[in-house]
């Protein structure tokens, strides 16, 4: 068995890793002659160069180390025909509810407006408010948005969960569909991006749908940067002249990565900016997932494999 790993700056640990629960593997790493990358058997990776999925031409699997699949779905090289799996929370859930819950207190307790009072050596404490009066809207109800919906719960938020198809979550009051958008969208203070990169999601957070938010709600999206029109949240967030409609926005992922340097939202006051780095891909608690996968492949197993069709 060949297998062939690639993962930004992790490639080496990975394929120790691997190395050492398949000891009978060829475990090899991207950087290695491509005429040794060929014919391999499996390759796990995040966000493999198009070269790395074209040269690959006997795969068994690819499995994605990482929760979104959107990048290996968009890329040329990918062989049609070759099943993908993909990481399910594998400890990026703690990860990311740790980052999303950050950014609810950030807001909830007044922390953007005591930076700005800082700048100006301006005293005032402000009220806090009931937690029952923030309500939690959480877009994305998968593994790692139900996770991060339950923290929230535990922490004290009421929280409204959003999904393509009826969920239950304890705790949670789950919705689905456009009329249940719309009921989780009227509510939160806070508004949480998780969805998928879909057909169906790119921009499913635009002009119509950030009115419908109450006023001075905040926006958080560690997901996928196309879930947002980034320039009806700019328009949203007004400017140093203007209130504008939302108090602010924590922002983790974007449409184009890294974000230029020229993008308005690197500078406008009211927005956090983030380099991707939510929910990397824990190791230790990914290694045991992946290895998993890999036995079920060789053993023929029935494996849940991702739908290119839809995304996810």
């Amino acid at each position: 068995m060949k297998i062939v790993v690639h993962i930004e700056s992790e490639t080496e640990q990975w394929r120790k890793a691997l190395s050492e629960a398949f000891p009978e593997a060829n475990v090899i790493t991207s950087e290695a002659p491509e005429k040794a990358r060929q014919n391999a058997d499996y390759l796990a990776a995040w966000k493999p160069p198009e070269h790395l999925l074209r040269e690959q031409t006997q795969l068994k699997a690819i499995i994605n180390l990482g929760a979104g699949v959107d990048h290996l779905l968009r890329s040329p090289g990918r062989p049609q025909d070759v099943p993908i799996v993909k990481l399910r929370d594998a400890g990026m859930g703690e990860l990311m509810a740790d980052y999303v819950l950050y950014g609810v207190l950030h807001f909830y307790r007044s922390f953007d407006r005591y930076a700005n009072q800082q700048a100006q050596a301006h005293w005032r404490p402000h009220p806090v408010m009931e937690k029952s009066r923030w309500p939690v809207g959480i877009l994305g109800l998968g593994a790692i948005g139900s996770h991060v919906a339950e923290t929230l719960s535990e922490a004290g938020f009421p929280v409204l969960g959003w999904s393509r198809s009826p969920k239950q979550i304890d705790g949670v009051s789950c919705h689905h569909g456009d009329d249940g958008l719309v009921t989780v969208l009227s509510q939160a203070q806070t508004l949480v991006t998780l969805l998928p990169d879909t057909a169906e999601t790119r921009g499913i957070i635009n002009e119509k749908r950030l009115a419908q938010l109450p006023e001075g709600a905040s926006v958080i999206n560690p997901g996928r940067g196309t879930l947002i029109d980034e320039s009806a949240l700019l328009a949203a967030l007004g400017n140093h002249d203007s209130l504008g409609h939302l108090r602010g926005a924590i922002l983790d992922v974007f449409a184009e990565e890294p974000l230029p340097q020229e993008a308005p939202l690197w500078q406008h006051p009211k927005v956090i900016i983030t380099p991707h780095m939510s929910a990397p891909t824990p190791l230790h608690a990914a290694i045991d997932q992946v290895i998993a996968y890999l036995r079920a492949f060789e053993a023929g197993d029935p494996v849940t494999t991702i739908n290119p069709s839809d995304g996810y």
